[in-house]
């Protein structure tokens, strides 16, 4: 079973110990420990947390990767395997070599699947505005080159926040929730593409040159709304805008959440593997084709994010 390990108490130490990561006090006393093949990844918070070298490359070995966040939640760091498939060089080789349309129709599909996902989400909740957004999707072009992608966000946040939301990553309450979330699928998506032997910097749609992980924000765009789905159901149900344990448990769950892909049931962290995948294969045959989830249906949405249970608490 996939685990992500959160570590939002000060003065941490993580270490490997006969196949588990150890979790230990500042006094070396074990606060916990999970099996190694357990992990799918790990996320820091808190300040004064120390790791070993060993803990950290038993990781990678396993393509697990290491996130560290600022007070804002937000990943600041993530550590990621130099080697992730037996192809990596000549995937990479493909990646670097594609041509400009190719990338510019693989993102419109990017963008699409994106816009889609939100306007399925508010039709799930009775949002009288995600028919527009559904129209939006099929009129995105090449590049996104009348840049829908942003329009659609003007119109999405009001409909499934409020109308007084704004999306802030420095903000607290909501905002703070959707960048922990954001984290949790950012860590999935970079496995997924280290493991499929891309390289996370050569994105597709995002050229920040400051940003070492362009390709995975590619390819999480798809997946936000599934974490705007869990933290939109939470304000709706009136519950508290905090990142206590039991919510992180709540987002870390949602890399279990079943989608269909081609067909097939597929968990989150499965369906970003199946995507990046399907991305090198673009890559090395030069056709847009990507294997991308199906938004959920009504019924798969209402399960989504769902409490725990006294015993999961």
């Amino acid at each position: 079973m996939e685990r992500i390990v959160d570590i939002a108490s000060e003065g941490r130490h993580l270490r490997v110990l006969r196949g588990f990561l150890i979790v230990e006090e500042g006094g070396g006393a074990e606060v916990g420990r999970v099996p190694l093949d357990d992990v799918h990844a790990v996320i820091v918070h808190a300040h004064g947390v120390t790791w070993s070298a060993n803990l950290v490359a038993a990781l990678a070995e396993r393509g697990s990767p290491v996130v560290f966040c600022a007070a804002n939640h937000s990943p600041v760091a993530v550590t990621l395997p130099l080697v992730g498939n037996h192809a990596q060089n000549a995937r990479m080789r493909a990646q670097w070599a594609a041509s400009k349309p190719l990338a510019k129709q693989l993102w419109r599909r990017i963008v699409m699947a994106k816009i889609g996902m939100q306007a399925s989400l508010l039709g799930a909740q009775g949002v009288a505005g995600g028919a527009g957004l559904a129209a939006m999707a099929t009129r995105v072009r090449s590049g996104d080159e009348g840049n829908l992608e942003a329009q659609a966000a003007r119109r999405y946040w009001p409909l499934l926040m409020g109308s007084d939301f704004r999306r802030d990553r420095e903000a607290e309450g909501a905002n703070s929730l959707l960048n922990y979330g954001y984290a949790i699928m950012r860590a999935t998506v970079a496995r997924a593409v280290v493991a499929a032997g891309l390289h996370p910097t050569m994105g597709i749609g995002h050229a920040n040159r400051g940003n070492a992980l362009a390709l995975a924000d590619d390819l999480i765009e798809p997946f936000r709304p599934l974490v705007d789905g869990l933290v939109a159901r939470m304000a709706l149900a009136g519950e508290p805008m905090l990142l206590d344990p039991a919510t992180k448990r709540r987002f870390a769950r949602l890399i279990a959440f079943d989608l269909t892909v081609d067909g097939q049931a597929s968990p989150v962290s499965q369906a970003a593997i199946r995507l990046a995948q399907s991305l090198a294969r673009a890559f090395e045959t030069g056709r847009p084709t990507l294997s991308i989830f199906q938004p959920p249906t009504p019924l798969q949405w209402s399960r989504l994010g769902e409490k725990l249970t006294e015993e999961e608490v």
